[in-house]
């Protein structure tokens, strides 16, 4: 055993209080390397919580909590599942307890912050715990898979993915290089105290695209005038679903979903959807909301060779050497208009419909590559003809001064009557 590596009570750093760290880890395959990260951890003034999630063998450094206490907090008996000698359903069922027990010791103080080190198991393992956490607790995950394509690890919350360069297979020059870095990041991490933004203020959160940037940061002017926060999210696919995820919280008090783009992506299979469920969670907090089509002109692709043939012969457009974007068609945008409308049909809380007859993005007003009165009307009469709500049209394109204006004077008009 390990146990030696660190030991004795963390004291002060820089005159803050030492604070908790969770070094969680298959202990049975890589128990050297995160004991090395807790001593680092200790070294620094901080105290290491050991935490083992490992599945094959007996655990190589003593843990703060074994993998059966995590276990436990799902409700799983790991001693029936090591009987049977099944290493998989192991994993499985670690997996779907560490998330509710870190989130457990997060919500009791019992922990500050979290690092892990792993592989493809380990990181799968580490990010699902970090997952459960709530933005701004500080994570870091050391992976041999940090320098790939990490957002199903990652999803929508602020895990820091540091590149292991070396397998995370014992200590060597590199390795201990990489381990203590990431030790000190996350020491600095807890360290840091966040400043009081003052008086907490309503919160309303918006959607945009590159294509309605001049309309929301007028209505966000608008909100912010009176009296709101307002947080704008990147509708890229990642953007909407962490904007989901926070309205789900309950901590929103209005949404303006005006650049429901994602939702092009989605129906024609194209690069930046945020899956079926987009549009879902005001539903689920029951919060009011103003919805418009921006941006749902186009879907989005990579550069223009990686456009799939069963495109060849629509209209593109070359937004840069990586961005291809395709002109949805009128069928794709009766379809669109249908979900739309669906979406905003099932929140029971107010929600208003707006629509910009004279361009939904800047490319598709008259005179620009994406004008097509034909895919519009489709669009348009789609979201008239199946939403049962109040829908408000006004002769002028997203981006102009009035929409913006009155998109945002909507929703507070629908805040203030919840």
């Amino acid at each position: 055993m390990l146990n030696n590596l660190f030991k004795g009570k963390p004291g002060e750093v820089s005159g803050k209080d030492s604070k908790r760290i969770a070094v969680l880890g298959t202990l049975d395959s890589k128990g050297e390397e995160h004991a090395y990260v807790a001593s680092v951890i200790s070294s620094l003034g901080h105290e290491p919580v050991l935490i083992d999630v490992g599945s094959y063998a007996d655990p190589t450094v003593e843990p703060q909590y074994t993998r059966f206490d995590v276990a436990a907090a799902a409700g799983k008996d790991l001693t029936a599942l090591y009987a049977k000698q099944d290493r998989g359903e192991c994993v499985v069922a670690i997996s779907e307890a560490v998330p509710i027990f870190v989130k457990q010791l997060q919500e009791e103080g019992k922990i500050d912050g979290i690092i892990s080190l792993g592989g493809g198991g380990g990181t799968a393992i580490g990010c699902a715990a970090m997952r459960a956490l709530p933005v701004g607790f500080p994570k870091v995950m050391v992976s041999t898979l940090a320098s790939g394509n990490t957002a199903h690890y990652i999803e929508t919350k602020d895990i820091v993915m540091v590149p292991s360069v070396v397998d995370v297979a014992g200590l060597n020059r590199i390795s201990k290089e990489i381990f203590s870095r990431a030790a000190g990041a996350i020491c600095g991490m807890v360290e840091v105290q966040v400043k009081d933004g003052g008086e907490s203020k309503p919160l309303i959160v918006a959607s945009m695209f590159g294509n309605t940037t001049d309309c929301i940061n007028k209505a966000t002017e608008v909100l912010e005038d009176a009296g709101y926060e307002v947080l704008v999210f990147h509708a890229t696919g990642t953007g909407g679903k962490a904007m989901e995820s926070l309205i789900e919280t309950g901590m929103v008090d209005g949404v303006l979903d005006l650049t429901t783009t994602e939702w092009a992506d989605e129906v024609t299979g194209a690069t930046l959807s945020a899956g079926p469920t987009r549009m879902d969670a005001m539903t689920k907090a029951q919060v009011p909301c103003v919805v418009a089509p921006g941006c749902l002109d186009m879907a989005n692709f990579g550069a223009r060779e990686t456009v799939p043939a069963e495109f060849e012969g629509r209209n593109f457009y070359i937004h840069n050497p990586q961005v291809t974007l395709m002109r949805t068609n009128a069928e794709e945008c009766t379809k669109l208009g249908e979900v739309i409308a669906a979406k905003a049909n099932a929140n029971v809380s107010r929600t208003k419909v707006m629509i910009p007859l004279k361009g939904i993005s800047v490319v598709a007003q008259e005179g620009q590559p994406f004008y097509d009165p034909a895919a519009d009307e489709a669009l348009f009469s789609a979201i008239k003809s199946n939403f049962t709500g109040e829908t408000l049209e006004l002769d002028c394109d997203i981006n102009n001064e009035q929409f913006a204006v009155t998109a945002a004077k909507e929703l507070i008009n629908l805040i203030n009557k919840q």
